[in-house]
């Protein structure tokens, strides 16, 4: 059988054929890998503005809530994308696919406005809540004024790189979030400094670089989406279905509320931590930048599971999804266990990354090894969210992701700060560990709701 992966026929997508195992290392190990260097661009930001100005360093910490937030919108939108876009391939109604890839860029494009909006007007007065320093204030301002009103590159790249794998494409999201990361790493100390004529613009050069990177990778993304024939983009044959824009947040707006969680644990675990000492915050702002790099690899395969099981879902295939589900845990576990042990093994090494003052070295040894014990609690809890996306089951994501931040790890941390300031890194563990048991008693509960009635 002819199986060219330019033809619109549904039945040679490979997520319906391929064996599982190897179909979720073709998909997930270039987003695992271009989310890596992701991670990577991150941390190397901290690193050079850190060595840029220590007030600058601040600015970025105080700037991180809200940078939070605009991923957790794009990312959560793109869960809906993906999921709703796979499934309609899985049922071969490609028509109805393509229309819900259009639908992704005009809700990307009212994403990319409201964001710019609120960096016209509320930037200030948002790093203004965390400080009164005026050239800390200045200079949150400066970066995030610069990363959403140009976050427009961010936002159609996130809607190409979702349409591309809900078609089983996993080279291409690689490619275009690999180009903006190269761009950005090779950019950041040119601008915060100035070499080779460029001016040193500092903190501001940090965020010009990463919109500069956003945009390359848009740019690549629409050249990919165009050529891409699984899914065909014809702008003509746009036609708002308020619906499909319904479905895409029925699925994606749990998850837009899931991370948004994070944020808000992240904001009042700072609250805590800065009351017991400034080495406490220093080492909780290092381990945010540390974090992603372990953590990227683990939300790249679950960018690459989601679709494999809505296809299938779709396709009602429920042994290929439960073969998914098995073996993206077991993957997941081994790189997470992986980043345990490198936390214990160099948590020294990492710290130094960021010229931390020697208290923070003491106090961010113990830290790191004890937060890295959650890692492979993490490694369940991850996946199996992504699970319930992708089974139609969003709300249980939401829920499990509640008990994990604002209703285990916040009380538990609180506690921890009143009677026990030493011990509030323990926190993360248990949190982590209360979430996936309630995971898997919600994984029991949809498979029997949603596996079971598939045709096998």
């Amino acid at each position: 059988m002819d199986t060219h992966e330019n033809t619109l026929n549904p039945q040679e997508n490979k997520m319906g054929v391929m064996p599982v195992k190897k179909l979720v290392i073709t998909m997930s190990w270039p987003i695992m890998l271009s989310m890596l260097v992701q991670a990577l661009y991150n941390m190397v930001d901290g690193i050079f503005v850190s060595w840029a100005s220590d007030k600058a360093f601040l600015a970025l910490g105080y700037a991180f809530p809200a940078q939070s937030l605009m991923i957790a919108i794009c990312a959560g939108t793109g869960v809906g994308v993906n999921a709703l876009l796979a499934r309609r391939l899985g049922e071969k109604n490609t028509e109805e696919a393509s229309q819900v890839a259009l639908h992704s860029y005009l809700i990307y494009f009212c994403i990319w406005l409201a964001l710019a909006a609120f960096g016209l007007f509320a930037a200030k007065p948002f790093i203004g809540l965390y400080t009164n320093d005026p050239d800390v204030l200045r200079y949150g301002t400066d970066y995030l004024r610069i990363v959403t009103i140009g976050s427009l590159g961010m936002c159609m790249q996130f809607s190409a790189e979702r349409i591309l794998q809900a078609s089983g494409n996993s080279i291409g999201p690689m490619v275009i979030q690999g180009a903006g990361a190269l761009f950005n790493i090779i950019f950041d100390p040119i601008l915060i400094f100035g070499y080779f004529g460029f001016p040193a613009m500092g903190v501001a050069g940090a965020a010009i670089a990463t919109i500069a990177g956003q945009w390359l990778g848009m740019t690549i993304g629409f050249v990919m989406v165009l050529r891409n024939r699984i899914v065909p983009i014809r702008p003509r044959e746009f036609r708002f279905h308020g619906h499909l824009v319904a479905d895409i947040y029925r699925i994606g707006l749990p998850a837009i509320l899931m991370q948004s969680l994070t944020t808000v644990a992240v904001s009042i675990m700072n609250k805590f931590l800065g009351s017991i000492s400034d080495a406490h915050m220093f080492v909780i702002t290092a381990y945010i930048k540390i974090e992603s790099f372990v953590l990227m690899p683990i939300f790249g395969l679950n960018n690459g599971v989601i679709p494999i099981i809505s296809y299938n879902y779709g396709a009602r295939k429920a042994d290929r999804i439960r073969e998914t589900i098995r073996f993206s845990i077991m993957l997941s576990m081994v790189i997470m266990c992986c980043g345990t042990l490198l936390f214990w093994l160099f948590p020294q090494v990492f710290l130094s990354l960021f010229n931390p003052p020697e208290a923070a070295v003491a106090v961010g040894i113990v830290a790191l090894r004890t937060i890295s014990l959650s890692f492979p609690m993490a490694a369940i809890a991850i996946v199996l969210s992504g699970v319930f996306q992708a089974l139609d089951a969003p709300v249980l994501s939401l829920i499990a992701s509640l008990t994990r931040t604002i209703l285990s790890l916040v009380p538990i941390a609180a506690l921890f700060t009143y009677f026990y300031p030493e011990g509030v890194w323990c926190s993360y563990p248990i949190s982590q560990t209360l979430c996936v048991i309630l995971s898997v008693f919600f994984y029991k509960k949809v498979a029997k709701q949603h596996l079971r009635t598939l045709s096998t």
